[in-house]
């Protein structure tokens, strides 16, 4: 009898060289769950299709890098914003630029198609929200109420509303009507990375970097790291994607239904086709595609226990009540009514077509790389024939193997992923050790590899590490046989200093951590500099951040100086941590450093006010040390380059 062949229910489809330069942003054609869109430091959006080596089409005419794109639900258009604040709209059937649209000062961080009318918003590190009418090439509107970034927007399911989600903790609701915020959500305490409306119902979910994602307006529960959200098609569950994981989630009430384990780090974006989750993720120029089999997971009736919660016992509740808890969202039957009125500025403030904007459009190109599959894809106008097709073949699933089943043993647990507030033991630096258990990736143009000079987050390979050096030089290529005292010797070699750096890092985070159960803040942040270890200030840092009503005036005269280093750093954790820890700083108490050593001097003795005044000394003149630093910094490609361009206006006041 022959043995069934068990398949893997997720897998790692493909990883493809997507450009010259880094990856800064991609998205998914949620339609058909085929087509993907990558924008690139390189100033180019570049057409794939999913488990495909070759370019479709490049599209160029940004001048600085692409930091966001989106297409439209008939994968028909596609637009994308850049680093200097200019949107551009390509027609992909027609293979040419569409319009172009001027009038944000910062990078674009977020796009949206109306699923009707043929508008786009845009959100922008400007702190404001546009309204484009793509046909008459001009903004319909302005909406203001954010005070930082804006990383997210979302049109509702039937087009009158638009969800944004921020930097300022904060997620708002806009009425496109009436032209001006409905509702504000002000219950997430890190910035909120992505908004999704149910696809039916009056029902709002939001991911932030305080690893929660909330319903609204339904309790939180905990999540780990989440970076992407989706409805599923006929709404019965969440799929959110967190750090190397999948975790399907239902509420009424809150629970989680299943956690698959995915290796794909922190992945960018989802979408669904034939009952599989496709979900893609980038690292430097580098893009990869999973799937997970969704048939093979949990998404609705009995709960699995969510790792994250306590052990207590959830309720078994069923997922969809016999009747309905909210409103339906009311669509129109077809695209070809009547426009959708939405709430526009005075004729004075729209903007009209200039020479300048058609000069950048006759620089705009559509570059096709691939003849064929632009042809299967693009040239057909009529949904029977359109490829990616709406009913394409599933991806087979590769068989199991006892590679797979290494790589799943090898995984941590989710629970351990969650220990606040006790600092997590993460080794960065020389000190990080990584085993790997992953087939040679699949790139379509091989490319010799150089030394990074930013040493990434997440890497596949660990830093200062052969393989090579764990096996016995064979000189005689008949020799197959090995001794084994020389097996044992090679792979020993370095085994002791290795031993070495580990115990003196658990030594010194146990040396914190003593202090830290005492708590006394300040006295751990001591501790940890005098160690003289930024591993061990990183781990530190990256606990104090996730609560900002730590941070007082005499722990930035400490910490400055070893931000100041951490940025200067070649690791890319080290310079997020201290880019991190320096906005928290910039925004609580820059305006008060200011204010006390430009407020004049008090009559007689304030022992206290001299105390807090050689403190604001101390820390402007760090401050102005580092503004240098981030000055010099801003002019970098990449979310790097976002960041510092974002604290060098942060810290303009010093100038």
């Amino acid at each position: 009898m022959a043995t069934p062949v068990v398949t893997k229910t997720a897998w790692k489809l493909q990883e493809i060289v997507a450009h010259a330069s880094n990856v800064s942003s991609l998205v998914l054609g949620k339609a058909s769950g085929r087509l993907l869109a990558t924008g690139g430091d390189d100033c180019r959006v570049n057409l794939w299709s999913i488990n495909k080596p070759n370019c479709i089409m490049s599209l160029t005419g940004h001048t600085s890098p692409v930091e966001s794109v989106r297409l439209n639900t008939p994968e028909e258009l596609i637009v994308a914003g850049s680093q200097s604040g200019s949107i551009r709209v390509w027609d992909l059937e027609a293979a040419k630029i569409l319009r172009t649209l001027m009038g944000h000062k910062a990078n674009i961080c977020s796009l949206d198609f109306h699923p009707y009318g043929e508008f786009v918003a845009s959100g922008s590190q400007d702190t404001n929200i546009k309204l484009w009418d793509i046909r008459r090439k001009g903004c319909v509107f302005r909406y203001r109420g954010h005070s930082q970034a804006v990383r997210c927007l979302r049109f509702s399911p039937d087009g009158k509303w638009l969800a944004s989600a921020a930097d300022d903790h904060t997620v708002k609701l806009w009425d496109l009507t009436a032209g001006k915020m409905m509702s504000e959500f002000p219950g997430h305490t890190g910035p909120v990375n992505v908004v999704e409306f149910h696809p039916n119902e009056y029902l709002l979910a939001s991911g932030s970097s305080d690893r929660t994602i909330r319903f609204w307006d339904l309790e939180k529960f905990q999540v780990v790291g989440c970076r992407s959200v989706l409805f599923n098609p006929d709404g019965c569950c969440l799929y959110s994607g967190c750090q190397d994981s999948l975790r399907v989630y239902g509420w009424e009430p809150e629970r989680c239904f299943d956690v698959v384990l995915v290796s794909w780090g922190k992945v960018a974006d989802l979408a669904v086709c034939n009952d599989q989750l496709i979900g893609v993720a980038f690292s430097q120029s580098n893009v990869s595609s999973y799937v997970v089999d969704l048939t093979r997971v949990t998404r609705t009736g009995t709960v699995a226990q969510d790792p994250v919660q306590d052990s207590r016992p959830l309720a078994q509740q069923p997922a969809h009540p016999s009747a309905p808890l909210r409103r339906i969202y009311e669509r129109p039957s077809t695209a070809c009514n009547k426009p959708q009125r939405v709430k526009q500025n005075s004729e004075s403030e729209r903007r009209s077509p200039s020479s300048e904007d058609d000069r950048d459009e006759r620089e705009s190109r559509a570059e096709i790389q691939n003849t064929e599959e632009y042809n299967e894809i693009f040239q057909p106008k009529n949904s029977i024939s359109r490829t990616p097709p709406r009913r394409s073949e599933p991806f087979p699933a590769p068989p199991e193997d006892d590679m797979a089943t290494a790589k799943e043993v090898a995984k941590p647990s989710p629970a351990t992923d969650s220990q606040f507030p006790v600092p997590n033991v993460c080794l960065g630096g020389e000190g990080m050790l990584e085993v790997l258990l992953r087939p040679p990736a699949v790139t379509s143009t091989p490319a010799p590899k150089a030394e990074p000079a930013i040493i990434p987050a997440t890497r596949n390979e660990p830093i200062g590490l052969k393989a090579s050096d764990f096996l016995p030089a064979v000189k005689i290529p008949q020799q197959v046989e090995l001794v084994d005292e020389d097996a044992m010797s090679q792979i020993r070699k370095g085994h002791d200093t290795m031993c070495v750096v580990l115990t003196s890092r658990h030594k010194n985070l146990d040396t914190v951590r003593a202090v830290w159960t005492t708590g006394d803040i300040k006295t751990s942040v001591d501790s940890a500099v005098a160690i003289n270890d930024l591993s061990v200030v990183v781990d530190l840092l990256n606990i104090v951040n996730q609560k900002a009503s730590l941070w007082k005036l005499d722990l930035c005269t400490t910490v400055l100086p070893q931000i100041e280093k951490l940025l200067q750093s070649k690791y890319e954790s080290y310079v997020q941590t201290g880019c991190t820890s320096l906005k928290l700083i910039l925004q609580r108490f820059l305006p008060l450093i200011t204010d006390i050593l430009a407020a004049p001097p008090s009559v007689g003795v304030d022992i206290s006010r001299e105390e807090r005044l050689h403190k604001c000394r101390l820390c402007y003149k760090q401050l102005k040390s580092i503004s240098g630093l981030v000055k010099s910094k801003s002019s970098l490609s990449g979310r790097h380059g976002s960041a510092f361009r974002e604290l060098h206006l942060l810290m303009a006041s010093l100038d």
